[in-house]
């Protein structure tokens, strides 16, 4: 039986699923101090994936300290009492180990992909890291400049930025509409003791998950990662809840322009979609298919297959706790903006007069079905499931029950969902040698 486990009591062990002779087996411990261990059990691997994922992301963030939580991903690889920069780095370089972290707007990770064998040395690492960071001035200070070079290398990139200056016409400034990077001004005034305090306070053990697939046993996993995490200041023994509802941000529907040289345009067309739980995901999940997801979606065949106006064409969604977006992106020569918003504009109506018929709604689920099983086939993805069901899901739905679930999409949940969707993109940002001229929705 697949159970949420929510409610379970520290320092216990629960079966979240029983696999079938072992394998696929998902089982969740909850540490003393409210630390979340849960893995996935995959024996015909010679692999593992390490991950701690931490509650926090840009959306947490003040106005003042935009950008913290990403700068904080970087000073982690900086040292720890144990290790230098160059010892975390070589530790998983010897094992042909694969070290990395990201942020999102509502979570952090940092994750190891190792041979089964060096697991142990995965989890002693990645352990050391995130709980044992010094965050020395030196350290913020030096990540100073390369975080500024990541800023500047998304300015330089218009199929990048384009998404960030969506966000904020959207959303407008708060934190779901800024920058996960923040912006030059705010990663030139963080100091250090913002830096280490952020980490001080969102860095609890029960704001924490370890998440962890592969050729490994659960027990022993445990076992390394409450040796691991010895010592660690315990918070009050109850895990943090999942992120879930909450009030959504205000949108400030309208036209952005980004006036920059540049020999393509970019631009998206989009506005608010649905949140993570919404029960019209796994339709709009299809409506993207047909409408942006593939080579024989409607966008593809039309602007890039049918009259050659662009290289990159698609649709997609962003989901979150109490929101979600929706949009239409394109690149083109400047020349042909016009006429390539014309026909993502003319695409969408159609869907959201209810244009979709039966082959493109199998199309589409048969779409999704294929590409989340083949997203699960490594160890990787299935540790990125794991620990962000943890955080923002009231449990971990199996793959089976997901798959039903889109199989279970019919044609009027896909026009209701697209003519509640599809109605309200009035969000356009482009970027582009444009001047000031305007753009009309």
């Amino acid at each position: 039986m697949t159970l949420s486990a929510r409610a379970q009591e520290p320092g216990t062990t629960h079966t979240i699923h029983p696999g079938v002779d072992g394998a696929g087996a998902v089982r969740r411990t909850v540490l003393p101090g409210g630390l979340r261990v849960i893995t996935e059990t995959m024996p015909t691997v010679r692999s593992a994936a390490f991950g701690i994922w931490a509650g926090v992301g840009s959306r947490d963030e003040a106005a003042q300290d935009a950008g913290a939580s990403h700068y904080l991903e970087h000073t982690l690889f900086k040292g720890t009492r144990r290790r230098s920069a160059l010892e975390i780095s070589a530790a998983l370089d010897a094992v042909g180990g694969d070290l990395n972290a990201f942020t999102a707007k509502e979570y952090t990770c940092y994750y190891a992909r190792v041979l089964d064998t060096d697991l142990p040395l995965a989890v002693d690492v990645v352990s050391d890291m995130v709980i044992g960071s010094l965050n020395r001035a030196e350290d913020v200070e030096a990540e100073r400049g390369v975080i500024l070079e990541e800023i500047a290398m998304r300015d330089d990139d218009p199929g990048d930025l384009v998404h960030d200056e969506f966000a904020l016409a959207l959303y407008g400034d708060v934190p779901l509409g800024r920058p996960i990077l923040g912006t030059v001004e705010t990663i030139n005034a963080l100091s250090r003791d913002v830096i280490d305090r952020y980490y001080r306070e969102h860095y609890l053990t029960p704001n924490l998950v370890v998440a962890v697939a592969g050729n490994i046993d659960h027990d022993d996993v445990v076992r390394r990662v409450a040796e691991a995490f010895a010592g660690r200041p315990a918070g009050d023994d109850r895990p943090a809840p999942p992120r879930l509802g909450g009030g959504p941000a205000p949108v400030r529907p309208g036209v952005r322009v980004i006036d920059k040289d540049t020999e393509q345009a970019n631009l998206v067309l989009g506005g608010l979609g649905v949140s993570r739980t919404d029960e019209r995901r796994f339709a709009l999940g299809v409506l993207n298919a047909a409408l942006g997801g593939g080579m024989s979606s409607r966008l593809f065949q039309e602007v890039r297959e049918k009259r050659g106006l662009a290289y990159s064409v698609y649709s997609y969604t962003a989901q979150y706790a109490d929101t979600g977006t929706f949009g239409v992106y394109a690149g083109c020569q400047p020349g042909k903006v016009d006429e390539v918003l014309s026909i993502c504009r003319d695409e969408v109506a159609r869907l959201a007069d209810g244009g979709l018929d039966e082959e493109e709604l199998e199309r589409g689920k048969g779409q999704l079905r294929g590409s989340m099983v083949l997203g699960l086939e490594d160890t990787g993805s299935r540790m990125s499931r794991l620990g962000k069901s943890e955080l923002v899901y009231e449990r971990l739905m199996p793959v089976d029950e997901v798959l039903a679930r889109v199989e279970a999409v019919t044609l009027d949940d896909v026009r209701e969902v697209g003519r509640q969707v599809l109605a309200q993109l009035d969000t356009l940002t482009v970027i582009g040698p444009f001047g000031d001229r305007d753009f009309v929705l």
